[in-house]
């Protein structure tokens, strides 16, 4: 098992089954680690990561020692580096960067609906609270685990401002989940993946956030399975795309892409976007929380230091791109109000 990347991850957690499933589409020997880090990293003699997130990739230093790494990202682009073949980044530099954009749409804004279905329904917080504890501690006594899971039941909850969860907001996140599932029906009846016919690293955060909110929480799966068995389906299969032939398969050519890529970019700029914007300025004029509309409500909530700096990130990717190219993705973006996102964000 040496040559293997070791993984601690949560089967509750999105993003450990967003890079599970990439591991095994790229052909990347792994070992997973299902428990909790605290438990786990300390066995090991190795030092917590900061900040304390699933999954935790133990990757070697320029030493050769095993570091806990975190942040999915950044770590797909790693990995991209360091084993060849099977890439989950389009070579091409428009596709690309819409492909970032994608996969930070699905880690930064879908996550929200899994956050408050997960934490906003009584069915749901009776069935996640138990689980997140059994998927990590699968042996604790019954007693135990009802009062672990009550505390971190409540700790989750008190954090759904944080995300920006509140009763104001819900009809807007639910309206837009509910609205995200038709449009990513009638686009995978087009084509199998976000991007054409093999998948993105895009894939691969989406169907993390959507292995919550149709594989384990009980509201949101239903809702999911009245709107489109199209997408339960997919998720079911995205898990596990090692058999995708890469050599067959490609992506869609940047001059070409299919009216329904446009509707998602559109969905994105309806509800990403303002809330992307709306933090980064708040974080830039040193305001300890922000409000915008979206979606022709009201969305409030404190400051978000990490997605401030995930904007920055895509900014990045957009001025890598040449000037062409750069003009080419304003032009597609046009009337999508992505194009708002690399606009200057000076008040």
């Amino acid at each position: 098992m040496s040559d293997r990347l070791r993984v601690i991850g949560g089967t509750m957690s999105p993003y450990s089954r967003k890079m599970v499933a990439l591991l095994r589409y790229r052909h990347i020997p792994y070992q997973v680690i299902w428990g909790d880090i605290n438990q786990k990293l300390p066995e090991m003699g190795i030092e917590k990561p900061k900040p304390m997130l699933y999954p935790v990739f133990l990757l070697p230093n320029e030493a050769g020692e095993d570091v806990a790494t975190v942040d999915s990202t950044p770590i797909i682009r790693r990995l991209e580096r360091e084993y060849e073949g099977r890439s989950v980044l389009p070579a091409d530099p428009i596709l690309g960067f819409l492909n970032y954009l994608l996969e930070d749409f699905s880690d930064e804004w879908v996550v929200k609906f899994m956050f408050h279905y997960r934490w906003n329904f009584k069915r749901d917080i009776e069935v996640s609270g138990p689980k997140l504890i059994f998927s990590s501690m699968n042996t604790l006594p019954s007693d135990i685990a009802e009062q672990m899971s009550n505390m971190f039941t409540q700790r989750q909850i008190s954090r759904q401002f944080w995300i920006g969860s509140n009763d104001v907001t819900a009809p807007i996140i639910e309206a837009s989940y509910k609205r995200f599932l038709s449009i990513l029906d009638k686009h995978l009846a087009v084509q199998p993946f976000l991007l054409g016919t093999r998948p993105s690293s895009a894939d691969f955060a989406l169907c993390g956030q959507l292995t919550q909110l149709i594989a384990e929480d009980p509201t949101p799966r239903d809702i999911a399975h009245d709107l489109s068995l199209r997408v339960v389906s997919w998720v079911d299969i995205m898990e596990d795309q090692s058999g995708v032939d890469a050599k067959t398969a490609s992506w869609n050519s940047s001059d070409a892409l299919p009216d329904t890529l446009f509707a998602l970019l559109t969905e994105v700029g309806r509800t990403y976007v303002p809330t992307m914007l709306a933090n980064a300025k708040a974080v830039m004029n040193g305001e300890e929380s922000w409000a915008c509309q979206v979606d022709g409500g009201l969305w409030e909530q404190p400051i978000n230091v990490y997605q401030a700096k995930c904007i920055g990130w895509v900014r990045d990717e957009f001025e890598k791109l040449n000037q062409e190219h750069q003009t080419q993705v304003l032009k597609l973006l046009a009337g999508t109000d992505c194009e708002a996102l690399v606009a200057d964000l000076t008040p």
